[in-house]
């Protein structure tokens, strides 16, 4: 029978059995520490209504530092520009829903064992039937001389990276102590904060724990590759200061010095165990409370989970995997559920720097009799190691700078693989790679290691949201997401529409292969049978109309959306070059590039609006609207822009909008960069370029990210190096911080690569799709998109570039060929056989100084009500 969740004495050993006791709400557990961890124990009580709110016992969590959990595994990310809030582990109204009290910036101070009580800092005192300390650990500083010195740090809280980046500004050089995971992480900070960077590893290699030899030598090139200075098999010996106190070097063990103005210790963690110490609890020799295969400690009344817990095969594991497993182990055991945690994978793979790095299983070979299969590719930083036993076992391995077999190979670690080996580590073209499916895996393979989910829980979904809401699967370090989504349901006909079995990123091939120019060639030469002659559908026909568009330059069509049997092709917008609204009026908004604009053209605006009663607002792309003109009056109101140097602002196309900006540093004293520049010359080269869906992108000349910068399907931040560029930010309803495609950029570097991105998304997106949801979807997501554009994996940057040069060379303003051109002007009536009547039910009230449409002539007129008597009800 499992051991009570509730004991009764401290005293009774962890083993003893005893009947189980009820759950009440006379209960209390108290949690110390609220780190991923103690997050994930609370997610396993409240999935076991052990809440208040469930009617469970009351849970009381004391959090040490002055924020809820966040997300440790990717706190890097907030140097590249991620806030505190978006790492919060706790979803908005947690706690607040299933009743738990959280005290924030109230560490647990004393624990008292006999009296069962557990006191805080400031003086509060909790009784408990139940105490689970998820404590964590701390970073071990080595003790030499200087290590407390002004300009020293550790690299473990948000609070850490907060002082790191103030210091950093006015620092030149930066240096970290320890080459594991943390230590490359923050190097790649220190470098991301513009300061020159230095690793110092005592081991013989970078990060000796995870990779072998063969892969550290790897990791070591491609990282020096990138500007950093790594220093292995020497230790720290002094940090030296200047008269000030403040850091000015380090003295390393061969005797060599090393000038640098900030130091970071990342030299490894240790358990956190001194309140255990203090209430008398049993901790290993070398730390780490005891406990048992359920988490108990030698007080069967207290558990300890993650880092601080040295679990019973003699390991404290430094992982959040095994940390998730013991927090839903102890879950499972207070609810009364046969529960244990006996050990756990350690496989890990991580992007450090930008390089994929991967160890799973016995990744050092330590099996007797084990062989391994190596591939080794210096010039391109390529390292993979299988690890096989002597039947044919799989056993583990080592991937460094191509890890995109780890989601497969590492849950078939324990089996003996279906090809040789040496067909998985292989390149293309020389007997591999061969591409070993996720359906090959049994069902009981775990997939998401952070979560403990196999293959067979995720097969019972069908949607990747699904599969992240009910098993957590993906939720974790994300390493996992693409082999899941392999594992999910496939559309049998992924076709764009009922006439194209093609999907649109095959159309485009199509079209820009042979050089198609008319919708009626590609769907009579490339359409589904039954539907070739036809017209198509309200589908393919704008999708097929924006491919021509965007190809146009490239394959010889005209330029102009209106042009022959294009302008069938179009939209409601697109068929009149404005924006429809509600009322049956349009509305016109003229390119302002970057935001800037002078006080003549502001007067225009002011005019024009005055003159034909638009309604003017200030847009949040640092634009002007004016809503309200009719249809024939769209000439007249663009002929008097045009004149005055306006354009089309392209509101009402799939292309690029606007490059917003703030002022950056002609004005405000933070700014860096020119932003209003810049932005001002991407706007001019990109406008008009037509794409799957909607193009919006902004300038910030600071890290202060005025811009907004993040929320833009492109977006630059500037740095004192250069610019950094995001990609795949969206507003709206699914909002999305872009994430970091490039960093520290010059102008021309910048420019490239943003030619390169924009082409690349809109030869391979689908209909409709924005470049948020098109990273997420494309095969390898951020990862492969940086290898095409940035390190031309597939030889098609020259391309690209080719033909964004030929959009900006080929760029006309579509208003202004309007207004010259009698014949197209002709479109713009409201009724073809009365051509100078004006629609009568586009009709306006004034409100607030202006005009908004009449309602009241939409909603026609009012009809009575009668009911089955005949009476008016």
């Amino acid at each position: 029978m499992p051991v009570s969740p509730f004991p009764t004495s401290p005293a009774t050993a962890a083993s003893t059995a005893s009947a189980i006791t009820p759950v009440t709400p006379a209960h209390t557990v108290v949690v110390v520490g609220h780190g991923m961890v103690g997050q994930r124990f609370l997610e396993a009580l409240a999935d076991r209504g052990l809440t208040p709110a469930a009617g469970g016992p009351r849970v009381v969590v004391l959090c040490e530092e002055p924020r809820p959990a966040y997300d440790r595994v990717h706190l890097t990310s907030y140097f590249s520009g991620t806030s505190p809030e978006e790492l919060s582990m706790a979803e908005a109204g947690f706690m607040e829903t299933h009743g738990i009290e959280l005290y924030v910036g109230d560490p647990a101070e004393a624990v008292d064992r006999e009296g069962r009580t557990v006191t805080s800092r400031s003086g509060l005192t909790f009784g408990y039937d139940t105490l689970v300390l998820a404590t964590g650990s701390f970073p071990f500083v080595p003790p030499v001389p200087g290590k407390d010195a002004e300009g020293c740090f550790v690299y473990r809280t948000i609070e850490d990276l907060l002082a790191i980046e103030a210091y950093a500004k006015n620092a030149r050089t930066g240096a970290v102590v320890g080459g594991g995971l943390l230590g490359l992480e923050a190097a790649g900070a220190l470098k991301g904060l513009g300061l020159e960077t230095h690793v110092v590893e005592f081991a013989p290699r970078l990060m000796p724990v995870q990779v072998d030899e063969g892969g550290g030598a790897a990791l070591l090139r491609t990282i020096e590759s990138m500007g950093l200075s790594v220093h292995t098999g020497v230790g720290t010996q002094e940090v030296t200061t200047g008269e000030d106190g403040a850091v000015n070097g380090m003295a390393l063990s061969d005797g060599s010095a090393l000038a640098t103005d900030l130091v970071v210790f990342s030299a490894g963690v240790r358990p956190r165990d001194q309140l255990a110490r203090d209430c008398g609890l049993e901790v290993g020799p070398r730390g780490g409370i005891v406990v048992d295969e359920q988490c108990r400690t030698s007080d069967p009344a207290v558990f300890a989970i993650g880092e601080c817990a040295l679990a019973s095969d003699g390991r404290v594991y430094g992982l959040v995997a095994p940390g998730y497993e013991m927090a839903v182990t102890v879950a499972g055991v207070i609810a009364g559920q046969e529960a244990s945690f006996t050990g756990a994978d350690l496989s890990t793979k991580l992007k450090l720097l930008g390089v994929d790095v991967a160890s799973f299983g016995d990744a050092h070979g330590t099996a007797e009799g084990c062989l391994d299969v190596v591939y080794a590719d210096s010039r391109s930083g390529v390292y993979k190691k299988l690890v096989i036993g002597a039947d044919g076992t799989l056993l583990g391995g080592v991937l460094v700078g191509d890890a995109e077999q780890y989601g497969t190979l590492r849950p078939m670690t324990g089996t003996v693989l279906p090809v040789p080996p040496e067909q998985l580590v292989l390149p293309a073209g020389a007997g591999g790679p061969v591409a070993l499916g996720p359906s090959s895996l049994p069902d009981e393979a775990v997939i998401c290691s952070c979560h403990n989910v196999t293959k067979g829980a995720i097969c019972e979904h069908s949607t990747l949201p699904e599969v992240k809401k009910c098993t957590k699967a993906g939720t974790g370090c994300g390493s996992c997401v693409k082999v899941i989504g392999q594992l999910l349901p496939q559309s049998a006909d992924a076709g764009l529409c009922g006439c194209f079995a093609n999907t649109r990123s095959e159309l485009y091939e199509i079209v820009r292969t042979l050089g198609i120019t008319t919708f009626a060639e590609l769907l009579d030469t490339h359409g589904r049978q039954e539907a070739r002659g036809g017209d198509g559908c309200e589908v393919c026909k704008p999708t097929v109309g924006s491919v021509i568009a965007s190809l146009a330059p490239t394959v010889g069509a005209s330029g102009y959306v209106l042009d022959g049997e294009q302008a069938a092709l179009q939209d409601t917008n697109d068929h009149f070059l404005a924006n429809l609204q509600k009322n049956g009026s349009y509305s016109i908004v003229p390119r302002i590039p970057g935001g800037e604009i002078t006080p003549e053209k502001l007067i225009v605006i002011g005019e024009v609006a005055r003159d034909f009663g638009l309604y003017t607002k200030i847009t949040g792309g640092q634009r002007i609207d004016l809503f309200g003109a009719r249809v024939d009056q769209l000439p007249l109101i663009w002929t008097r822009l045009v004149d005055a140097g306006f354009e089309s602002g392209h509101a009402y196309g799939k292309s690029l909008r606007t490059v917003k900006s703030c002022v950056g540093q002609t004005w405000c004293r933070y700014g860096v960069q020119d932003s209003v520049k810049m932005a001002i010359d991407l706007e001019l080269r990109y406008r008009g370029l037509r794409s799957p869906h909607k193009l919006k992108s902004a300038v910030s000349g600071c890290a202060r990210e005025c811009a907004e910068a993040r929320g833009k399907d492109f977006g630059i931040i500037a740095t004192a190096g250069g610019w950094n560029l995001y990609v795949g930010g969206n507003g709206g309803a699914t909002p999305r911080h872009a994430d970091l495609l490039a960093q520290d950029l010059s102008d021309a570097e910048l420019v490239r690569l943003i030619d390169r991105f924009l082409m690349f998304y809109i030869r391979t997106a689908d209909r409709l799709e924005r470049t948020s949801t098109w990273l997420d979807r494309i095969e390898g997501g951020l990862d492969h998109v940086r290898d095409v554009v940035v390190h031309d994996s597939l030889g098609l940057c020259d391309e690209l570039e080719r033909m964004m040069a030929d959009h900006v060379a080929g760029y006309r303003d579509e208003w202004a060929e309007t207004i010259n051109d009698p014949e197209r002007l002709r479109r713009f009536v409201t009724f073809v056989n009365a051509p100078d009547a004006p629609d009568p039910s586009v009709r306006f009230v004034p409100e607030r100084d202006q005009v908004k449409p009449d309602l009241d002539i939409l909603a026609g007129p009012v009809l009575a009500i009668r009911t089955l008597e005949g009476t008016a009800s």
